[in-house]
């Protein structure tokens, strides 16, 4: 999209590629939208100022070869414009846990979001692609901004589609660390089966809800050590929902601890007094085969994950 200095942007027309084939319009204009709002994407698309082929279309629909995709104007900054800031760079080079020719595992920091939008200009995609020097980096999947740990890019668009399909079989392995609230005892359950209903207003605020007219979502909680006040807990998914772990934590009484979306208020502030200042989720593990080898890559928490659990000893 195009760049805020211009003071008449005008639509432009551009014709889908091999590489880009099979993606779904919406995800299209996203990955051109740095520092765009997504919901300003899809209310553009709506209202049909994105076209395909000259006609209306909806977010899910996948684009085929030599498609020409309308992209309206805006006037917030074009992602080519977005510069990254050296020392996150420089932080960045030592988390890139595997790298070949297909993909890369990032063990992403906590409070650094995977891309643009919502008033960031930037996101980890941005910061390897800056890196790297290679814009074809695409999210294969995504973290939330206060979750750390590993976090799969793909070289490619192609290659991008072939691992989210894995995620889409559930043919990759997650698991979680999660330091909850609360001291984990017997009566508490080991696997939760609990459908979630995303995007449901709640004191204006968008979230996700335990719903029976939600998506099938089954987690598996196994407590690794209890601590005073807290447990650190090992999960294991089976299903990847938005907010899942967060969501099924609260639901059975053991908020994340700084979750400040589903968790407790009153009690985030005391774990703050003690010196506990983000939400203590990490994904620990991804395991899946890629060209008939197999992968298992695990991503170590850091030194204020390490602390954290120290206080809480």
């Amino acid at each position: 999209m195009h760049d805020s200095n211009n003071a008449s942007p005008k639509a432009r027309t551009v014709e889908v590629t091999a590489d880009e084939a099979g993606q779904r319009v919406d995800n299209f204009l996203l990955s051109r939208a740095a520092g765009v709002p997504r919901s300003h994407v899809y209310r553009q698309i709506r209202t049909g100022q994105v076209r395909v082929n000259g006609g209306r279309i909806k977010p899910t629909r996948k684009l085929v070869l030599g498609d020409l995709v309308r992209i309206p104007p805006t006037k917030i900054k074009d992602a080519k414009s977005v510069r990254v800031p050296d020392a996150l760079i420089r932080s960045l080079e030592k988390r890139v846990l595997h790298e070949n020719d297909d993909f890369l595992v990032l063990n992403k920091p906590a409070g650094l979001a995977v891309h643009a939008g919502s008033g960031l200009d930037f996101g980890a995609i941005d910061a390897l692609r800056q890196q790297f020097d290679d814009k074809s980096l695409e999210l294969v999947h995504r973290l939330d901004r206060g979750t750390s740990g590993a976090l799969l890019i793909a070289r490619g668009r192609g290659k991008c589609r072939a691992l989210q399909a894995l995620f889409r079989e559930h043919k990759v392995s997650k698991e979680y660390l999660a330091l909850l609230d609360g001291v984990w005892d017997a009566n508490s359950p080991k696997s939760v089966n609990a459908p979630l209903l995303k995007n449901k207003a709640h004191a204006g605020e968008r979230r996700v809800l335990v719903s029976p007219d939600g998506q099938q979502a089954l987690s598996h909680f196994y407590c690794q050590e209890k601590l005073t006040n807290t447990s650190l807990v090992r999960v294991v998914l089976e299903t990847g929902r938005t907010h899942q772990i967060r969501v099924h934590a609260n639901y059975i009484g053991h908020a994340v601890v700084g979750d400040t979306r589903y968790g407790d208020n009153a009690k985030n502030v005391e774990y703050k007094r003690l010196g506990l200042r983000r939400m203590y989720l990490h994904s620990t593990l991804l395991a899946f085969d890629w060209r008939e080898q197999p992968f298992k890559i695990e991503a170590p928490t850091d030194e204020d994950w390490d602390k954290a659990c120290s206080i809480c000893r």
